[in-house]
């Protein structure tokens, strides 16, 4: 008996065969799914100067005004020195990433915006990109929409981790260098109130081998910032110093022992106590303030 071949392969439908109706109905599909698909995202305007990166997106921001670096007191050696370090990477030269860390209310995110404004202000081109905790791990998209072009600080502001996260992986592998390579006009500057951006429990290493490894696994992420500037509490002097300062840049005139019990009935003498006394002597004195 001969199989092979005996049957021989059915020929394809003619053209004539095709249904009008199903290639109607498909092209209907297709039509509506387009108007369903959200547009593609429009160009961003890179011209601007400050930005937001969330969700995926890049967004120009209306920057608030910065306060000049004469009003920042106490803080007069980490000034110098994001200020040097910030000029030297809006010149195209070797700088770091830089951690701010330490005490709340005591300057840090101010000062990065201005020390911002104020290499800008000398004619230099430097982007500040805003980055929250949650978008750490998409910053390699960030570095693609920015395309290496213009020098930019990507600024993360009062961050910190917990333990179980693992956010703080990825900025480490921004930080040291991975895979994806970041443009070499961008440099990070993160504030926290945590030195080490991370909490030191001891329960954390019970379940290492070595207990120091856990130890060293959390140092590692505040060790990759080649500059890491500490702000500590003010005491008496350096609080007066600011409220000062403050007062003579908008034209007030302020009393010590009135900004003494403003600082006393909030239970804490910082920066941030120092404005907040200005803006309330400002404001019963039928005063703006320019912020």
């Amino acid at each position: 008996m001969r199989f092979a071949g005996a049957f021989p392969l059915a020929a394809p439908l003619p053209h004539a065969y095709a249904d009008p109706m199903t290639d109607d109905l498909l092209a209907r599909i297709a039509a509506a799914l387009d108007r369903l698909a959200p547009p593609p995202a429009p160009p961003v305007d890179l011209t601007g100067d400050s930005f937001v990166w969330r969700d995926n997106r890049l967004t120009p921001v209306t920057a608030a005004r910065a306060q000049p670096l004469s009003v920042f007191a106490g803080v007069d050696a980490q000034r110098d020195a994001l200020l040097e370090n910030t000029r030297r990477h809006a010149r195209g030269l070797p700088a770091h990433d830089v951690l701010l860390w330490g005490a709340r209310g005591m300057g840090k995110s101010s000062l990065v915006k201005s020390v911002a404004a104020a290499v800008r202000a000398e004619g230099n081109d430097l982007m500040l990109i805003q980055v929250g905790r949650d978008d750490i791990a998409s910053l390699g998209g960030l570095f693609d929409a920015l395309g290496g072009g213009r020098r930019a600080l990507v600024f993360a502001d009062d961050l910190s981790f917990e333990a179980d996260e693992t956010q703080y992986k990825a900025l480490r592998s921004v930080l040291d260098g991975g895979i994806a390579a970041r443009p070499d006009g961008v440099r990070l500057v993160v504030t926290s109130n945590r030195r080490h951006l991370v909490p030191r429990s001891h329960d954390e290493d019970e379940g290492a081998i070595n207990p120091r490894d856990g130890l060293d696994d959390r140092l590692a992420l505040a060790d990759r910032f080649g500059l890491s500037l500490g702000f500590h509490n003010c005491d008496q002097a350096t609080y007066l110093a600011i409220v000062a300062r403050y007062a003579a840049a908008h034209g007030l005139t302020c009393d010590e022992r009135s900004a003494l019990a403003w600082a006393t009935g909030r239970g804490n003498r910082s920066g941030r106590v120092a404005w907040q006394f200005i803006e309330e002597t400002a404001g019963a004195a039928g005063r703006r303030l320019d912020k």
